[in-house]
């Protein structure tokens, strides 16, 4: 086991301990605080498939993580109010349980990359990150003129939804929910790195020419990239959604699709534990800094800056001890 390794397990050890001793504390905020980081990081696990893998700087991810929030919210408030979501050509209910929830969200994120993706991916660079970012803004403005669902004033979901067998509204229970999914697509990421895919994926990062030259096209090989990292970030716009019990077109935004790619940086591009570190230093800096001063961003933008200069692989590379300079 590597000391990258070791060091990303004590970091997964660590964000279930804290929820654990604050709930022996009676303390629910900082249980809050630790489903914030899981969800972060799950989201972050999602673009950092993307952008990590296979070099696609996306501005757009906000998107699927907005989308996910609103098949959260559009789903309870159809199944609180027993309406269904259409009727035609056949009629279709909402739901309150997760597993159903997520499955959607996870499935129209990935709808909703294809041709997100298939238009983007035609492009590189400069021209990628402001077409994804394009898209984002349209479905912003779409969600921001939808009055049937709160348009600019957002979505409240008056009844957290459900999981079989736990209690939700208990924030315990609700933090391990969204820490098993973050298990889950921390697998999930390892498991294609490691794979042909996730070689070929890496492979054309490098050098599309040669991977083209083996017989591999690399614009199908990203496109299925792109999609199962808008699904893992959809599925954690649903987790966030439900963990604020409200949605807004603010989880659309370009500042979300920043804050997603900061916690990829902070954390190191490409490495497994990099999203989780990313964004439980982004949480614990935003709450301890955020009472202390508005401008809280100021601080985590020197570290940032910090990141970028000297340690291009981020904090998990300078625990790996590879650190590049310049």
């Amino acid at each position: 086991m590597t000391r990258e390794t070791l060091v990303g397990f004590v970091l997964a050890a660590l964000l279930l301990a804290f929820p654990l001793v604050a709930s022996a504390m009676d303390e629910p905020f900082y249980i809050t605080l630790a489903t914030r980081m899981a969800v972060l990081a799950l989201a972050a696990v999602g673009l950092n498939l993307a952008l990590g893998l296979g070099g696609l700087i996306s501005f757009g991810h906000a998107a699927f993580f907005g989308i996910g929030g609103y098949v959260a919210g559009i789903f309870a408030a159809h199944a609180f109010n027993q309406e269904p979501i259409f009727s035609a050509p056949f009629e279709f209910m909402g739901s309150d349980r997760m597993p159903m929830i997520w499955l959607a969200a996870l499935l129209i994120s990935a709808l909703a990359a294809l041709p997100i993706g298939a238009i983007s991916l035609r492009t590189s660079g400069v021209y990628f990150i402001m077409i994804t970012l394009a898209f984002a803004q349209m479905i912003y403005y779409f969600a921001m003129s939808w009055p049937a669902y709160g348009g600019e004033d957002g979505l409240s979901i008056l009844a957290r939804n459900a999981f079989p067998g736990l209690n939700t509204a208990n924030p315990l229970s609700l933090f391990l929910v969204c820490y098993g999914l973050l298990l889950v697509a921390l697998l999930v990421f390892a498991t294609v790195r490691n794979s042909r895919f996730g070689a070929a994926l890496q492979a054309g990062r490098q050098n599309e020419t040669r991977l083209a030259a083996v017989g591999i096209a690399p614009f199908s090989v990203r496109l299925v990239a792109f999609a199962i990292s808008a699904a893992i970030t959809g599925l954690a716009g649903a987790l966030y959604a439900d963990l604020n019990r409200f949605v807004s077109p603010s989880m659309l935004s370009w500042q979300m699709s920043g804050e997603l790619i900061v916690l990829v940086i902070l954390g190191g591009t490409g490495r497994l534990f990099g999203p989780l570190a990313g964004a439980m230093l982004f949480v614990l800096f935003e709450s301890a800094l955020g009472g202390l001063t508005e401008r809280w961003q100021f601080f985590l933008g020197l570290i940032l800056l910090g990141v970028v200069l000297f340690a291009r692989g981020g904090l998990m590379g300078i625990v790996a001890g590879k650190v590049r300079h310049g």
